[in-house]
């Protein structure tokens, strides 16, 4: 077992309200700790940067087992089968086959190739707000962009995207699932995988015979070697692109317009030098990341901020808690959009694991927070206290009303 010393794991309620709207508190809290292991839930848990940036790059922590822990806690349903196929969840030689092939699809280049296309479904999206001098972030940019985006990456035909929105925000709860165990919320998990499974397999069964210039042929076609995507692995891959692709974009998009709209100084910043939105999306990325943990496996027995820790248990890693550790970050809690060591926070993890789809959600949220502060003059929040999902592992808002000066 662990070392006796091992600090008590404190109190905490990661589904309180005051904790889904300022984790940073407690995280501050958390850090003044060594790191320490939860009884309930088996594992350790680390806050610092120093502690967790060599965790996500060392070959020492796997995922090892991580399809058994899910069975345990969801049971078995669509919901375990999809999760057990992601290459978010695997270790090599598995997890390198598939982000090998579906990698081909993020290229700097390939990425760079969808600017025009984000750059029109954002100025489209806008121009149905824009006479009216009010709208929601969430609900009028920040969810059906994405959405729009990874479905034209895929192919998915514009008639059929109406109901992906409600699907991945279902699949974002049902990861919460995994520490909360709640049934409902896991009956809503599996029909979301469900419908995404018989939609993406009906899809692929009709592009098979008519290949066209997009990611699905793409990945239909894609070899490893001499290897291919099985059928489920195939699936497997388009749930996961859409759900990362949405998910992680919606909320950066989102968390990052309501951090300036309460940085007036560092709003002014930007609208005074707008080649300061790549650095500035970093910034954001860091301070209040739209994916909050990770977890890993220990491969073997090793030390953890001078405690023992033994192979088989698993290690929390609170990426939110990291990023605004000021032992790396000078005044972490405060938003600088030119900070120049920004982009070396954790949001998209690190190693093997390193979110692939990282350069797309970049450039979305670009161009989105770009064009909404150019496009709509004298932004302001209309309600200081905004609404917030109620989900731990991704952060994000509920709804971001706001109020501009209409033409």
């Amino acid at each position: 077992m662990f070392a006796e010393s091992a600090p008590v794991a404190p109190t905490l309620d990661l589904f309180g309200r005051d904790f889904v709207e300022n984790p940073y508190p407690a995280y501050a809290a958390m850090r003044d700790r060594e790191p320490y292991f939860d009884e309930s839930a088996r594992s350790w848990v680390l806050t610092r940067y120093s502690d967790i940036q060599p965790v996500l790059r060392s070959p020492h922590f796997s995922q090892a087992g991580f399809a058994e822990r899910i069975e345990r806690a969801l049971g078995k349903g669509p919901l375990t089968e999809c999760l057990g196929q992601w290459l978010l969840f695997r270790d090599p030689p598995h997890q390198a086959r598939l982000r090998a092939l579906a990698s081909q699809a993020f290229t700097p280049g390939a990425v760079e190739r969808l600017r025009e296309t984000i750059q029109r479904t954002v100025d489209d999206l806008l121009s149905q707000t824009r006479p009216v001098g009010r709208m929601d972030v969430i609900a009028d940019l920040a969810y059906p962009l994405p959405v729009l985006v990874i479905c034209a990456l895929l192919g998915v035909p514009a008639a059929d995207r109406g109901g992906f929105a409600a699907w991945s925000a279902t699949l974002a709860e049902s990861l919460d699932a995994l520490s909360t165990h709640e049934d409902q919320i896991i009956r809503r998990g599996n029909a979301a995988v469900a419908g995404l499974d018989a939609y993406f397999r009906d899809l692929v069964s009709h592009r098979r015979g008519a290949l066209g210039d997009d990611l699905l042929s793409e990945l239909i076609v894609a070899r490893y070697g001499a290897d291919r995507l099985t059928e489920d692995e195939l699936i497997a891959t388009c749930i996961l692109l859409f759900f990362a692709g949405h998910e992680t974009t919606v909320n950066l998009i989102g968390n990052g317009l309501l951090a300036l709209l309460r940085h007036p100084r560092e709003l002014q910043r930007l609208l005074d030098d707008p080649h300061l939105i790549g650095n500035a999306v970093e910034e954001i990325l860091r301070f209040d990341s739209p994916v909050q943990r990770t977890a890993r496996t220990l491969e073997h027995d090793t030390w953890i901020g001078g405690q023992c820790a033994q192979r088989g248990q698993r290690v929390m890693l609170l990426l939110g808690a990291a990023n605004r550790d000021p032992q790396r970050f000078a005044e972490a809690d405060r938003l600088d959009i030119a900070r120049t060591d920004a982009k070396h926070h954790l949001s998209f993890g690190g190693g093997i694991h390193y979110c692939v789809g990282a350069p797309l959600a970049r450039l979305e949220a670009q161009i989105a927070i770009e064009t909404l502060l150019r496009r709509l003059p004298g932004l302001r929040l209309v309600d200081a206290t905004p609404s917030w999902r109620h989900t731990f592992l991704l952060r994000g808002l509920r709804s971001l009303p706001v109020t501009f000066t209409a033409h």
